[in-house]
C-alpha cells in the first residue's frame, strides 16, 4: 500500500496500475489549489459494471469512472446531486459513465493497494477522516439532510463477478472498514464505545466482467479467495489512511 499523492507539487499527479493495465488513480486540482483539494478520479480501460452507496450514479449500474471530490466540512447543499453533476461538468466528465462521491477527507492522503488472486486483480483506493465516527446499532442523534462522505473507498476488480458477489464484497469490504477502526481505536463520541465507521461512509464496488478470467465469482465472502484479498486490501488502505489522516502533505 502507499500514500501516492503525498508531497506532489504538480497538478495532476497519476498512480497507474501494476495489476492491472490501464487502469490509473489521477489527482486533479488547479494550480492555486492546496495539494489537498481537487479531486480523485480512477479510470479505468473498460466499461465497468458497479455498486455504490455513491450520492451521484449509486446503485447497480455502469461507469467509466469514478470520482472522489473534496469538499469542506462547512459543506451544507440541498441537492447534492446536482452539485456533483456541475462538477462533472467543469471537468468535462461524461455524467452518464461517471460514478461521483464527496468527502471532507484530504484526498492527498488517499491509501491506495493492490495485488492479484485467484481469477480476479483488485485495486482499492480509501481517503479517510474520522471526525464523526460512529457505532453501529446504537442509539444516538440522527439527521435526514445529506452529509459528505468521510469513509470513502473505491474497490476495482478486475474479474468476473455476479450481481450477489458484488453485494458481497461491499459487505466484505465494510466489515473489513471496521475492523480497521476497531484495530485503530476510533471512538464514537456520543457512546465512548470503538466506532464501526463514521456517519457517512460509501463503498464503491467496480469490475471488469473480463472474459479473460474463465471463473466467475459468486461470491465474496471472507472465506472465499476473492472476498479475503478484498478485505485486507480495504483493511490496509482504511488504516493507513486513519492513521495519518493527521499529518500534513
Amino acid at each position: 500500500m502507499s500514500q501516492p499523492f503525498r508531497n506532489l507539487s504538480k497538478e495532476n499527479d497519476a498512480y497507474l496500475s501494476r495489476v492491472w493495465p490501464g487502469l490509473e488513480f489521477r489527482h486533479c486540482r488547479n494550480g492555486s489549489e492546496p495539494l489537498g483539494l481537487g479531486h480523485i478520479v480512477m479510470n479505468a480501460p473498460c466499461g465497468l459494471e458497479t455498486l455504490s452507496g455513491a450520492p451521484y450514479g449509486g446503485g447497480f449500474g455502469r461507469a467509466d469512472r469514478i470520482i472522489n471530490a473534496f469538499v469542506p466540512k462547512t459543506f451544507d447543499c440541498a441537492d447534492p446531486v446536482a452539485h456533483i453533476d456541475g462538477l462533472i461538468g467543469a471537468w468535462g466528465y461524461a455524467p452518464e459513465r461517471t460514478i461521483g462521491l464527496l468527502t471532507a477527507a484530504n484526498i492527498a492522503l488517499a491509501s491506495i493497494a493492490e495485488a492479484e488472486g485467484d481469477q480476479a486483480a483488485i485495486v482499492c483506493c480509501t481517503t479517510a477522516g474520522t471526525s464523526n465516527g460512529a457505532r453501529a446499532g446504537k442509539e444516538r442523534p440522527v439527521f435526514s439532510a445529506y452529509a459528505a462522505g468521510t469513509i470513502n473507498t473505491i474497490v476495482a476488480i478486475d474479474g468476473r463477478l455476479t450481481q450477489a458477489a458484488m453485494a458481497g464484497a461491499l459487505i466484505t469490504a465494510t466489515e473489513a472498514k471496521s475492523a480497521a477502526f476497531q484495530d485503530l481505536g476510533i471512538v464514537d463520541a456520543h457512546t465512548g464505545e470503538i466506532a464501526t465507521g463514521t456517519t457517512t461512509d460509501t463503498v464503491a464496488i467496480a469490475a471488469s466482467q473480463s472474459e479473460r478470467f474463465a471463473g466467475v465469482h459468486r461470491y465474496a465472502g471472507s472465506a472465499t479467495t476473492l472476498g479475503n484479498l478484498l478485505g485486507r486490501l480495504v483493511y490496509e488502505t482504511v488504516y493507513e489512511a486513519v492513521r495519518t489522516q493527521g499529518e500534513s502533505t
